[in-house]
């Protein structure tokens, strides 16, 4: 791990690790706010004019002492900081954050611990400070490499300010990974060959490459609705992902996932243990987790949430059991987005259910027959032609 002197914080800060056992934990901290909105974004977050930054960190940090005496067995395998833009906190409460999860759990050795960022020069200036932190690897949203698309996408930065930020990046983390939106008004394949084969030259060892959709209430799904955004057709489209499996391929970023390519073993460990059902847990407003069968869900809205912490020494809203036929939906949905798929023994451990109990019999064999899936006793698996069809294809698939 690169990292510098930063007031406050350790340099090249080591956790304290555990070789033993427990039972390996996902740790997800979200932190809610951004500069501005963006019109396709339906994730929780939100514009405030201030922060109480302190207040925040001590009540992320009361958030995940709830969860750690719901979990003293587990130990920790990464730290996603979300958001929102997380890159907006000081790297002095992502320190506290870090060395406290350390704290409350064992931590796995080489433990992966993920920071999304803005990739605004004021967000960069930090990249230094959150690597002493602790922070080993960094998510950067780039969006798109041409200014008109991130004028249009309400991007805060241009091309500029964002390669800027990620030739910094690259200099103080070793791991580093940039989203692009494609599928955008008007592009074309061959204008999303040439910015993918740009954006492949940087040498990351990971891309999340997102196809732009319309999600409800945003404000592209006004302007949508209303006819002044129109996307590119379902042929277009499917041109699109094609193209971008293909080259992400040929230059040795295979897709593991729907819209995750990467290098052999640059994967992304904390999004792995969602596709593979594992627990997590997740503290700040609005975030999820799955814990021993149980999930989880805290207040939306950012204050009701830190009233909530102050008030009962965490931000639920939600706790409920899930039963096993739940579990093996939610399971069926996630792992099927990945390209080794569904693992039967790994399936089966998770949820409490055989594979072959939590799938229709008869609509499984017809997407065999159509090339579509792959079912055989190791697990299910989709096929290159099934991944156009992912929503189709698990509504068949899944037992009724």
């Amino acid at each position: 791990m690169r990292s510098a002197t930063v007031p406050g914080l350790l340099r090249s800060w080591s956790p304290p690790v555990s070789d033993g056992g427990g039972r390996p934990l996902a740790v997800y901290v979200h932190w809610p706010f951004c500069v501005s909105k963006c019109p396709y974004c339906d994730f929780n977050s939100h514009v405030r004019a201030s922060v109480d930054e302190a207040g925040w960190r001590d009540a992320l940090i009361a958030d995940l002492r709830h969860e750690a005496a719901m979990l003293p067995d587990a130990r920790v395998v990464s730290i996603f900081f979300g958001g929102g833009t997380p890159s907006l906190m000081d790297p002095s409460s992502t320190a506290a954050i870090i060395d406290k999860i350390a704290r409350l759990w064992p931590v796995a050795p080489g433990v992966e611990i993920t920071l999304e960022a803005n990739p605004t020069s004021v967000e960069a200036a930090r990249f230094a400070g959150f690597a002493a932190a602790g922070v080993n690897r960094v998510s950067l949203g780039l969006q798109a490499l041409d200014d008109a698309s991130l004028k249009l996408l309400g991007r805060p930065h241009d091309v500029a300010m964002g390669l800027a930020a990620l030739d910094v990046a690259q200099t103080n983390f070793d791991r580093v990974s940039f989203d692009l939106i494609y599928a955008r008004p008007e592009q074309t394949v061959d204008g999303w060959q040439a910015e993918l084969t740009r954006a492949i030259g940087f040498g990351t060892e990971h891309l999340s490459l997102y196809q732009l959709t319309i999600e409800p209430k945003t404000r592209f799904a006004s302007l949508h609705a209303s006819g002044k955004l129109v996307l590119p057709d379902e042929d277009v489209s499917a041109e699109l992902f094609e193209t971008t499996r293909a080259m992400t391929a040929a230059a040795g970023l295979p897709a593991y996932e729907v819209s995750n390519h990467a290098r052999a073993g640059a994967e992304s460990r904390h999004n792995l243990a969602y596709w593979h059902y594992a627990d997590y847990v997740g503290v700040g407003p609005g975030a999820h987790g799955r814990r021993r069968g149980v999930a989880t869900v805290r207040t939306m809205k950012p204050e009701g949430w830190i009233a909530g912490v102050r008030a009962q020494g965490h931000g639920m809203s939600e706790e409920a059991v899930l039963t096993p036929a739940m579990r093996a939906e939610e399971a069926l949905l996630m792992g099927l987005r990945l390209k080794d798929g569904i693992d039967a023994a790994r399936f089966r451990a998770g949820t409490g259910v055989a594979l072959d109990d939590a799938i229709d019999a008869r609509g499984t064999a017809e997407l065999v027959g159509l090339g579509l899936v792959e079912h055989d006793a190791r697990g299910l698996r989709l096929m290159p032609a099934g991944m156009l069809l992912l929503n189709a294809v698990i509504a068949k698939v899944a037992a009724s």
